[in-house]
């Protein structure tokens, strides 16, 4: 590969602090001297999130949180921030919580302190996204980047291994789909390559143990890693895909990526050789789809998109949503006959062969 590219890096303060999220976030409420704190967390999550900010005053506490962060949700919580006068944006949970903050600083230009649960990895791309009448929108935007991070590992000993599985593997997603998208450079290759590394190592150890702190710190980095190669990549074939199928047919975020990952990675395998080098040599395998698969059968991965709400008979409609938004960078060129096999694939979950 010439070495002759543009990157760009986004600017972050990234905290890794197991056990101590409320001292770090006293200490940057202070830092920034924030007065009017809004906190995001889903109803699910708020008792995280209230012990997370129990060191700080907290003017606003907000739970009407929701996936894939429908546009009226969006404008009530925009609405909510202006009344109280908010100065910092506090959200504590995962992908769409941070997705309700971003749409917030959207428009409002305020600043985010990001507090994952999950191993989403949205806290660290300027990329933001939001549904209206079952279509997903995304966009780019530095005001919507979080401009500081506080990862903890023990706060995701909250997620079940089940959903730790999934949520890895759209980890996992990030820095495949960051080998090949229209901003793939050897910087974000390297950072997803590591990231990889460090996903394919902590997810079987904390299927084996949910309480690894050691697992969940490794997940956790290669998220981070995952999140910062896509926020510099873009968005490949795999992510148009799935932002299709989220936003027209309400299906789960994590466990959607982790179905539909294994079949764009054997789909662009045979026009990637480089990249799928890199992949196999992060997995410890001999060929990238070989080291996926065997990490999806350790962790007992989601398979099938079937088992998620995706009916049989959407298909046909979905491939006619997905294939013009297809990169045309990517690696291999996509037929409509090739997508729709694909979309059956991982309708059905059968196991891609290399």
């Amino acid at each position: 590969m010439d070495l002759e590219f543009e990157h760009n890096t986004l600017g972050q303060r990234v905290l890794f602090a197991p056990g101590k999220a409320a001292e770090k976030l006293e200490a940057e409420v202070s830092r920034r001297g924030a007065h009017s704190i809004m906190l995001i967390a889903s109803k699910a999550e708020i008792e995280i999130a209230l012990g997370v900010s129990s060191a700080i005053e907290v003017a606003l506490t907000y739970t009407d949180v929701a996936p894939h962060v429908p546009v009226e949700k969006a404008e009530k919580a925009r609405a909510a921030a202006a009344e109280a006068g908010t100065d910092l944006l506090v959200c504590v949970g995962g992908g769409s919580t941070t997705g309700l903050a971003k749409a917030i600083a959207l428009t409002s230009g305020l600043p985010i302190v990001a507090v994952p649960t999950t191993y989403a990895g949205s806290e660290a791309t300027n990329v933001w996204g939001m549904t209206e009448a079952s279509r997903k929108t995304t966009g780019v935007d530095d005001v919507v980047l979080p401009q500081t991070i506080i990862y903890d590992a023990e706060l995701t000993y909250s997620l079940p291994a089940g959903l730790s599985m999934a949520s890895g593997l759209n980890a996992l997603a990030h820095c495949i789909d960051s080998m090949w998208a229209p901003g793939s450079d050897p910087i974000n290759q390297a950072l997803a390559t590591e990231g990889i590394r460090a996903l394919s190592q902590g997810l079987p150890r904390i299927k084996a143990d949910p309480r690894d702190r050691k697992g969940r710190e490794q997940a956790l980095y290669g998220a981070y890693l995952s999140a910062v190669a896509f926020a510099a990549a873009g968005s490949g074939m795999h992510h148009k895909i799935c932002h299709v199928l989220g936003g027209a047919y309400n299906l789960p975020h994590a466990e959607t990526h982790a179905a539909v990952l294994p079949h764009v990675l054997a789909f662009n395998a045979p026009a990637a050789p480089e990249a799928v080098a890199r992949i196999a040599a992060a997995f410890g395998a001999e060929a990238a789809v070989d080291g996926l698969n065997a990490l999806q059968e350790a962790i007992d991965a989601p398979r099938a998109l079937r088992d998620y709400g995706l009916a049989e008979t959407s298909i046909l409609e979905a491939v006619q949503l997905i294939l013009p938004v297809v990169p045309p960078t990517n690696p291999r060129s996509v037929t409509q006959d090739a997508l729709r096999q694909l979309l059956e694939s991982a309708w059905a979950g059968t196991v891609p062969i290399r």
